[in-house]
């Protein structure tokens, strides 16, 4: 043991400085402090009823009721009991808190990565943090997407394990494909994964090829048959991860629509609009900021201060200085066509300068292969800028279309371009001697790269413009702010010279990190400078340049004390108000925000509103059909929306409107009205009375008695008892009756029972449940217990216990093999 440790000292070494670099960027959180992250206030306010009754029951339910009306839990939040990977990343999180455990996990995979690609273990440390500390893995984390930055994390291991796989490891290979893939999958955000499997399809290819010209078929067809497996186990260990998911999903705003645009002609058969989709869309020119971040202006807002020219200006204008401070604060200074965004894609311009030589002096199939997929990956990232491409993946690649966002592709770059980056280093460790004409290749590296940050700090205008098609709103909102058009012509040029400054601040800024790279290595082959110091200062270099700009976007002021953010979302007085009605199921619906995209409200009620990227798509139709422009109350009432929160728009102030016509949680209509299409449906309850009357699409027929519908005098029907998964009425009706339920339709898990017998659900008014029920006293029971749920847990289990003896039995052929030795 006492050699064994000996041996890997380096590696706990290693360990440990990575350790210390957690503890010191997250020094707050072990200070009692946590992060204020904008989706995860959304994600508290949408996770509330479910973690209620979780505390209740022991387990969370799989429906909550709490947005949109209705909708399952699965990409809300979800215990996975049965998936091993669960309890790793709980042990993880136990030792170091999120977000802590996921900048560690960053370290770890890019390290062993490079050490796969047999990197030296102190040249794989500087690699992994090259990896990790790119600066969107922060500002991910900022956001509060930890989700998608779980899923990054997982990443490089990924594509260590099929790189051992592919050197001829047909044991350790496999099974840490599987274990990492599990644990990426399980991090629940495939649109990562998706990402990743494309610049995979492009190592396949480039192995296919080479087995091809070297006629290595049989190695090939082995290690592809291992991964594969590896692949088809890691699936079935998220089985409960993802076959509900699926199932969701083609019924969600990612599958297909039911009412046909009149302007889409594209012919999908589903997906995402392509300009919803395309809205974040990478701009050609914006990929300057890979090298100098502050290129297109940083973030929208937040980065001018006193000093700026936009509060000299204001100042000039008679301004107090504290406010035209606050002003310039407020102004947009990132200049590029996303709507917002929260900071820039930097690699670092050591790490740009590196890559580029790698380029020149690396040799071998993983260069080609690395340049062929951040070439794909980054075109891919353009979207709407650069369509020929998007629009060929958009339209014909495999599920490309479920995605939005695009711009997210550029996680693959921020892998890819550090790891030649580093092989660039290692070849001049390894081939120095054998490289031609080094010396001129690294001289015109460095006279490109650092002659291109120049330019811009010498002349910014020449290349960069500053503004972009929003401008001249700009400049009519801050006229008519101002009232006077000079004022605001000045306001608008100083912001562009305050934004051509922060470009150069950051040009010469990125120059010098590239002469201080340059110098190192020009000193290192000219034998002035050792290895393992030349290793140890370009370490320090790239860590403190991309540490100085994540700390712009994820610093100490992003953290509150913990006790401040567990009142994130606080009571108002209008919800005290409302939660004294003690009915068991009304519906709130709260316009002082965007009521579809903030789930702040559903912390406290059965929010109509909400905030999920993947919304049930019959209820996003409903919302750009009976929303637009103006509100349907008819609609309110069918969905039993009994407060409306309003603001006054003379104070301000915030007040309740509560709504004496909504439809209760159950009732009997008198007549039904069938329809033959779902346009037909939509329009029907655009203006209708939803308790006299329902709609019902004419593909339910078969399971309903024509002959006996409508609503017998004296029929009563109320909700008793109330649990997000299950609900229970009772009713009492002398004759047959059609009853509605001011519940979301959604057949991939709810059952109807009438004194314990099932019976069939029909959709009614385009997006409720509805019942044909006899006539009598009777007890109506409503229970979500989708199969796909029950059979997926049953999968997952059998191929963690698979993953598990897999682990087992690698680790012990590992001992016996070194006990041998």
């Amino acid at each position: 043991m006492k050699q064994w440790f000996k041996e890997n000292s380096t590696h706990f070494i290693i360990l440990a400085i990575f350790i210390a670099l957690v503890f010191f960027y997250f020094s707050p959180i072990f200070g009692g402090k946590t992060l204020v992250q904008s989706d995860v206030v959304q994600a508290v306010g949408s996770q509330k009823e479910l973690f209620d009754y979780k505390e209740k029951d022991g387990h969370a339910p799989s429906w909550t009721n709490s947005m949109f009306g209705g909708m399952p839990t699965y990409q809300i939040w979800y215990e996975h009991a049965n998936n091993v990977t669960s309890y790793i990343n709980k042990g993880i999180n136990t030792i170091f808190p999120a977000p802590t455990d996921i900048v560690l996990i960053y370290l770890l995979g890019g390290y062993f990565l490079f050490s796969v690609l047999r990197v030296k273990p102190w040249l794989a440390a500087v690699g992994a943090v090259a990896l990790a500390f790119t600066s969107y893995n922060f500002i991910y984390i900022e956001a509060g997407h930890l989700n998608k930055a779980y899923a990054i994390a997982y990443l490089p291991p990924i594509i260590g394990a099929i790189l051992l796989c592919y050197r001829g490891s047909r044991l350790w290979g496999p099974v840490l494909l599987t274990l990492f893939l599990a644990l990426e999958i399980r991090s629940n955000h495939i649109q990562m994964t998706y990402y990743l499997f494309i610049a995979l399809v492009v190592l396949v290819g480039f192995e296919l090829y080479y087995a091809i010209r070297d006629k290595q078929w049989k190695p090939f067809l082995q290690v592809s048959a291992l991964q594969v497996g590896a692949v088809l186990v890691a699936v079935l260990v998220n089985a409960s991860v993802l076959f509900p998911t699926y199932e969701y999903s083609q019924l969600t705003i990612r599958g297909k629509a039911n009412i046909q645009k009149v302007d889409d002609n594209s012919g999908r058969s589903g997906g995402l609009d392509k300009q919803y989709a395309y809205e974040w869309s990478q701009g050609v020119g914006e990929n300057i900021t890979f090298l100098i971040p502050n290129a297109y202006g940083g973030r929208s807002g937040g980065v001018l201060d006193g000093k700026s020219e936009v509060t000299k200006t204001m100042t000039g204008l008679g301004v107090p200085e504290m406010q035209a401070a606050q002003f310039a604060n407020q102004l947009p200074t990132y200049w590029g066509e996303k709507m917002f965004t929260s900071g820039p894609w930097y690699f670092g311009a050591a790490v740009i300068f590196l890559f580029i030589l790698g380029l020149v002096i690396v040799k071998g199939k993983i260069k080609w292969w690395i340049l062929s997929a951040t070439v794909l990956t980054i075109l891919l990232a353009f979207g709407r800028h650069f369509p020929l491409i998007s629009d060929l993946f958009f339209d014909y690649f495999p599920m490309y279309n479920k995605f939005r966002a695009v711009e997210s592709i550029l996680v693959i770059p921020a892998i890819l371009i550090p790891i030649l980056a580093i092989l660039a280093i290692n070849e001049l460790f390894t081939n120095a001697d054998r490289i031609p004409n080094l010396d001129r290749k690294i001289r015109y590296t460095f006279i490109g790269v650092g002659g291109f940050c120049l330019l811009i700090a010498f002349m910014p205008s020449l290349f960069l413009e500053f503004r972009n098609s929003q401008h001249q709103q700009l400049v009519s909102s801050l006229e008519q702010m101002f009232g006077d058009k000079q004022a605001a012509g000045q306001v608008a040029s100083a912001l562009i010279k305050d934004r051509a400054s922060l470009a150069t601040a950051d040009a010469y800024r990125s120059f010098f990190i590239v002469l201080i790279t340059f110098g190192l290595i020009w000193f290192y082959i000219k034998k002035k400078l050792s290895m393992p110091l030349f290793i140890g200062i370009l370490g320090v270099v790239i860590l403190a340049d991309l540490w100085a700009v994540d700390k712009r976007y994820l610093n100490n002021d992003s953290f509150v004390d913990e006790r401040a953010s567990n009142t994130r979302i606080p009571e108002r007085e209008v919800d005290q108000l409302i939660r004294m009605d003690k009915d068991l199921s009304y519906r709130v619906f709260d316009l002082t925000t965007n009521p579809f995209s903030d789930a702040r409200a559903s912390f406290y009620h059965k929010n109509l509103g909400g905030y999920h990227a993947a919304k049930l798509m019959r209820f996003q139709e409903v919302v750009e059909h009976q929303f637009n422009g103006a509100i349907n109350e008819d609609v309110l009432d069918m969905f039993n929306v009994r407060y409306v929160i309003t603001k006054n728009p003379e104070n301000n102030a915030e007040q309740i409107k509560r709504r004496s016509t909504a439809a209760g949680n159950a009732w009997f209509v008198d007549r039904v009205t069938f329809v033959n299409s779902n346009a037909q449906e939509m329009q029907a309850i655009s203006s209708f009375d939803p308790q006299k009357e329902a709609f019902v699409h004419e593909a339910f027929k078969n399971v309903l008695n024509t002959a006996r519908l409508g609503k017998s005098e004296n029929a009563e029907i109320k909700l008793v008892s109330y649990h997000p998964d299950t609900l229970k009425y009772e009713y009492t009706s002398p004759t047959d009756a059609f009853a509605v339920f001011s519940e979301v339709f959604y057949d991939k898990g709810w059952k109807a029972y009438i004194d314990g017998e099932e019976a069939p659900i029909v959709r009614a008014d385009y997006i409720l449940r509805a019942l044909q029920v006899p006539g009598g006293n009777h007890t109506i029971e409503f229970i979500f217990a989708p199969k796909t749920m029950q059979i997926s847990n049953i999968v997952s289990l059998i191929a963690s216990v698979l993953l598990v003896l897999g682990l087992g039995f690698a680790i012990w052929r590992g001992n016996r093999r070194e006990t041998k030795q």
